[in-house]
């Protein structure tokens, strides 16, 4: 999926629920539940409970974060 196309659903789910899974190095895996809260040119939010954490397009595509819409 070309970054733009990811850019643009992510920015047709603003506003939306989402649970992120984060698939970090050393095998230090999380999740983020929250709602996407702003879109930006590189990068965009999630606030989860009041604290918002920033994604970018990129590990979207490189499979290094998931996006689940709820």
């Amino acid at each position: 999926m070309s970054l733009d196309k990811i850019k643009e659903e992510i920015k047709n789910h603003l506003h939306e629920r989402v649970l992120i899974s984060v698939y970090g190095m050393r095998n230090k895996n999380y999740q983020v539940n929250g709602y996407i809260s702003n879109v930006y040119p590189s990068i965009f939010t999630v606030n989860e409970d009041g604290m918002e954490k920033s994604f970018n397009y990129s590990d979207i595509a490189t499979g290094e974060i998931h996006v689940e819409y709820l």
